[in-house]
């Protein structure tokens, strides 16, 4: 009597359900794969130091276990607990798959499938912290981790072409066989809706008229965003226009004090959301959910990273019709066409930077003609979709190799 194949098993581990990326897409997969797909969502807590936004409602409706003790800094006792709590899971759950995703699941949640035998391991990286987070020594520990973890894994996701590089040539974490590329995919619908009567209501917000000019920066006060490198960037703008002009920073982070203190140093008027004056010429509108509409009140979106993987304000910005400045980091020209939905510059040349900035301010019909190729260009390539179909192809394709016979 022949038995009814069982459905493919996913245990997939992230570290913190706050807003961004890497949740965007956990939760997505463990939704949205075909029913021959079972997950269950394993997720540390948003950390408060952190000062993320928690995405309670993605989480809804999923089978989601959460695990307190999974934190980003580096604990001994935390970690153990993690890790034997990650074994009883996977002990108890059978998993076909365990997907990790962010360094700290990826370090304990493949030693621990590793150790307990589970037929396919699977890591993405959505970024690296391989340079510009921590000191030479640390990033160096960290490489030497990540070589050591990839070989006992199946088969490593990169989100990027340029991550991939990034991690198989110039780290050398892999061969270059063993990566992937899968980019994020997300439901970029709400971009897409309603956006005169978003733009009205988030520049009635700002206290600004249709003339006034607008460059949103979305991102963590941290210094991996490297604020001050687009603050002289601004400041030089500021000699290269006659046109008003309004920078928006949206987010909040430990590094909000060194922000503050770079745009003090620079003689920039700045002001609180609610607190702003005729003078004012940067906002700080702190930590916002409804990002749709701040980038249909925008007119332009800046990123000024030193590192990156996929940045999702990018995404977001062009699916809204807004063109783009940003440094050349990371899977950035995976988004950004430079001179088609924005302009790309080295990390380091503020000058070039000010410059893309002061043409797009100047140039009202270039602004529009580049916003209007922005959705067309990230609406297939980044929609959760597209996401699924290589997620589950990858996943079929391992479990073959591996001889696992499921539905």
């Amino acid at each position: 009597m022949s038995q009814n194949p069982e459905r493919i098993r996913i245990l997939r581990i992230i570290n913190r359900a706050a807003i961004g990326g890497p949740i965007l897409n956990a939760t997505l997969l463990t939704r949205e794969l075909p029913d021959r797909f079972e997950t269950k969502l394993v997720v540390g807590p948003c950390e408060e130091k952190y000062n993320h936004i928690e995405a309670t409602d993605l989480l809804e409706g999923l089978d989601c276990v959460r695990l307190p003790s999974m934190r980003r800094s580096p604990n001994p006792l935390r970690d153990v607990e993690t890790f034997l709590a990650i074994r009883k899971l996977i002990r108890q759950y059978k998993p076909h798959i365990v997907h990790t995703h962010a360094t700290k699941p990826g370090t304990l949640g493949r030693l621990a499938a590793k150790l307990e035998g589970v037929p396919v391991v699977v890591h993405t990286f959505h970024g690296h912290v391989f340079h510009s987070y921590f000191n030479p020594l640390m990033n160096g520990a960290y490489r030497i981790l990540e070589r050591q973890l990839a070989r006992i894994s199946d088969a490593i996701v990169a989100i990027s072409a340029e991550l991939k590089k990034e991690m198989s040539t110039d780290f050398k974490i892999a061969p270059t066989s063993k990566f992937h590329i899968v980019p994020l995919g997300f439901d970029l619908d709400k971009f897409f809706q309603d956006p005169l009567s978003k733009r009205s209501q988030f520049r009635k917000e700002l206290g600004v008229s249709e003339d006034t000019v607008v460059i949103t920066l979305v991102g963590r006060l941290v210094p991996v965003k490297n604020h001050g490198f687009f603050l002289r960037a601004f400041k030089r703008l500021k000699e290269l226009t006659d046109r008003k002009v309004l920078a928006v920073f949206v987010g909040y982070g430990e590094g909000y004090l060194q922000v503050e203190a770079e745009v003090k140093t620079l003689g920039i008027e700045y002001a609180r959301l609610g607190e702003q004056t005729q003078s004012t010429e940067l906002i700080f509108t702190f930590l916002r959910t409804d990002v749709d509409v701040v980038y249909a009140g925008s007119d332009i979106v800046a990123l000024s990273s030193l590192n990156e993987g996929t940045p999702v304000s990018l995404v977001e910005a062009l699916a809204s019709g807004k063109p783009v400045v940003s440094t050349r980091v990371g899977g950035v020209e995976s988004i950004v066409e430079h001179g088609v939905t924005g302009f790309l510059c080295d990390k380091r040349d503020t000058e070039s930077f000010a410059h893309h900035l002061a043409t797009l301010v100047n140039d009202d019909a270039l602004r529009i003609r580049m916003g209007k190729a922005g959705p067309g260009h990230v609406r297939t390539r980044f929609s959760y979709q597209r996401l699924v179909s290589d997620m589950e192809g990858l996943y079929e394709e391992l479990l073959r190799r591996k001889g696992v016979k499921v539905v």
